[in-house]
């Protein structure tokens, strides 16, 4: 039953990787930054990276997915119980990925949770818990992330107008040309001698004119586009911190190894996932939500962030997915260039997602219960 509990997370870690791992660099791809294979590379290392991080950070987040407080203890720490939830989950995100829809992992396990803690106790289940420490978080942060990224935007895009900075705009610094006055007698005079050292914002083919030699440039574009993989490193990172430990919960709850090799299990999977089968839900994250430019993009990345890094360090239970498909509707709305067709069945699929999961958790668990007794 170990053996089976361990393939059945690394099942779930998998269709983790596959639906959730590109989300954090879906503007890279949608904005053209960067093209379809650089983007999932940064996004697998970087998600690796949080999947080992959450070995330190994320204690709260794998107690609260182990399913203690939401079942009696001896339940959530019956194997039969960690195979529902992981397969109830993996069953659903497998569905939505193959369909390209990019649900929520968090929002999967939490009904697989339900589903097999209600055939496991019954009315007994924590309803209570169960509203506080998860739904409030999956239900707010959409919301607020769209919100957050239609007022940063608006601000980023005024400040730029504002400042007259375009994508050619350049801080440079650099040895001056010499600046010659013709006089009246036909002579030139020199005005301003070479050698001295002149920082300028100007654009970049200005620049070139004002400098003598090589000069050290770097044009607004530059760092737009070095910002924007910062931060979609940042989600990517964030996200593997705050899934990880979700699925690392199911081993650690029954002993099926220790932390350390729970979490290296799980990382390695998502890896894998991310790898191998993103490309349907990268196409929907990155081209059917919104066309975006690469300020818009970066705004989204920005807000998105922020927002599941710091509730990663809270050990709140928010979706990467909702998180970063609600800064992508704050830009197709403050745009006007949403495609309300694909968000109307992006929602669809959220909604669904709950009760699909639950009903797969309780049948599992009730079959896995039948066949042992």
């Amino acid at each position: 039953m170990i053996y089976f509990i361990v393939i059945s997370a690394l099942i779930l870690a998998y269709s983790n990787g596959a639906n959730d791992n590109f989300k954090g660099v879906a503007t890279l791809f949608g904005t053209g930054t960067t093209n379809y294979r650089k983007a999932i590379i940064w996004a697998t290392a970087t998600t690796a990276l949080g999947s080992l991080a959450s070995l330190f950070l994320a204690d709260t987040l794998i107690k609260n997915f182990s399913g203690k407080g939401l079942v009696t203890d001896s339940v959530a720490m019956a194997p039969e119980f960690a195979v529902a939830v992981a397969l109830g989950a993996a069953l659903t995100v497998i569905l939505a990925t193959n369909i390209g829809m990019p649900i929520s992992t968090t929002h999967s396990l939490i009904g697989a949770l339900t589903g097999s803690g209600l055939v496991a106790v019954g009315l007994d289940f924590n309803f209570q818990k169960l509203g506080a420490t998860f739904f409030l978080p999956l239900i707010v942060s959409p919301v607020l992330a769209a919100v957050l990224c239609t007022g940063a935007y608006m601000v980023f895009r005024k400040g730029r107008e504002t400042a007259g900075i375009t994508k050619t705009t350049c801080a440079c610094i650099g040895e001056a040309r010499p600046v010659y006055t013709l006089q009246t007698n036909s002579q030139l005079t020199m005005d301003h001698p070479s050698g001295r050292l002149e920082i300028n914002v100007n654009s970049s083919e200005n620049c070139r004119e004002i400098y003598a030699g090589t000069f050290i440039g770097v044009n607004a574009q530059t760092l737009l586009d070095t910002a924007h993989f910062m931060t979609a490193g940042v989600v990517s990172f964030a996200r593997g911190l705050n899934d990880t430990p979700k699925m690392a919960g199911l081993l650690l709850l029954v002993g099926a190894l220790n932390i350390g090799y729970d979490v290296a299990l799980i990382a390695m999977a998502i890896a894998v996932g991310g790898w191998l089968n993103a490309r349907k839900v990268a196409e929907t994250m990155s081209k059917k939500i919104t066309p975006m430019n690469d300020g818009q993009g970066f705004t989204a990345n920005l807000i998105t962030s922020l927002l599941v890094t710091t509730a990663s360090f809270n050990g709140l239970p928010v979706s990467t997915t909702h998180v970063s498909v609600g800064s992508l509707f704050g830009i197709g709305a403050v745009t006007g260039s949403a495609n309300w067709k694909v968000i109307r069945e992006i929602g669809l699929s959220w909604v669904l997602t709950l009760p699909v999961a639950a009903l797969a958790g309780a049948v599992i668990y009730w079959i896995i219960i039948f066949i042992r007794f």
